[in-house]
């Protein structure tokens, strides 16, 4: 198993200022970090690969899809516009070293219909993430599919639909992930959820049902790390909360009050609970 920290926790952007804080992670013991790919700066993710490289830190990312940028859109232009962004994403992440780009990357963040998914979203958005899967292989980066509750999308809301998407597709660099925070809401039994996507899940969100320190809420997690130890995963455990410190982050995730101490708090005593319940 290996224990990783989203930096989203204190910045959306990855640049000089990084440093410090990827030496304090090191230094309280994780084994890596996911990083936030939005300002698409080829020479800050090369930068940052370096660093991580000199500190031993492995490494993931996470980026979103954007209404303009929409493999699921009925304009075409528009899903050639988020095949062009997955692809520019893809080319951040190889330039930081890091081996998946996890993430709602099959559509728009917060866009809804006013109804669910179609039978023409589904095959577009597998005829973009196919083809993405072609230039993540070709730079040795998985793509990892999250869903996400109901809240905050519409085409991929649980672990089975979500397995069955990437397998049908049916791509080596295209799977799946699973996250507590999103289980929580949508799955009716954990076991159940974990075992149905178990095939296609290559990664792992550790998040508290606040979005705070994993293990001071009220996820199940005697049944979330049963669910895992039960299929033998063994890959990234990565702690994704969220708090105050980027007003435009905290407002689209939805966090309007301070749910933690302070970040060390959270950092610190979310790795102590991952590596005591995952033994």
């Amino acid at each position: 198993m290996k224990y990783g920290m989203n930096l989203l926790l204190w910045t959306s952007a990855v640049d000089d200022s990084t440093a410090p804080l990827l030496e304090k992670i090191k230094g309280w013991g994780y084994d890596g970090v996911e990083l936030p790919v939005f300002d698409m700066t080829l020479a800050n993710y090369q930068a940052v690969g370096k660093r991580l490289k000199e500190l031993g830190l492995g490494a993931t990312a996470v980026t979103v899809c954007t209404p303009t940028e929409n493999p699921i859109s009925p304009d075409a232009g528009i899903r050639a516009a988020g095949l062009a962004r997955l692809k520019k994403a893809i080319d951040m992440v190889a330039a930081a070293g890091a081996t998946h780009l996890c993430g709602p990357i099959h559509s728009a963040l917060g866009e809804f219909t006013g109804k669910g998914r179609t039978e023409e979203e589904w095959k577009w958005g597998q005829e973009i993430l196919a083809k993405a899967a072609d230039h993540a292989k070709a730079n040795n980066v998985t793509l990892v599919v999250e869903y996400l509750n109901r809240f905050e999308c519409y085409f991929l809301n649980c672990a089975e639909d979500c397995a069955r998407f990437t397998r049908e597709v049916n791509h080596p660099n295209l799977k799946m992930m699973y996250d507590t925070f999103h289980a929580n809401i949508e799955e009716k039994n954990i076991g159940a959820a974990v075992k149905a996507c178990a095939d296609q899940m290559v990664h792992v969100h550790i998040s508290e049902n606040d979005r705070s320190t994993p293990g001071e809420g009220g996820i199940n997690w005697d049944a979330s790390f049963q669910a895992l130890k039960d299929v033998k995963y063994d890959g990234w455990m990565m702690i994704e909360a969220f708090g105050l410190a980027l007003p435009d982050l905290a407002a689209a995730t939805r966090i309007w009050r301070r749910m933690f101490p302070s970040e060390e708090h959270l950092a610190t005593k979310g790795l102590a609970f991952m590596k005591a319940r995952s033994k």
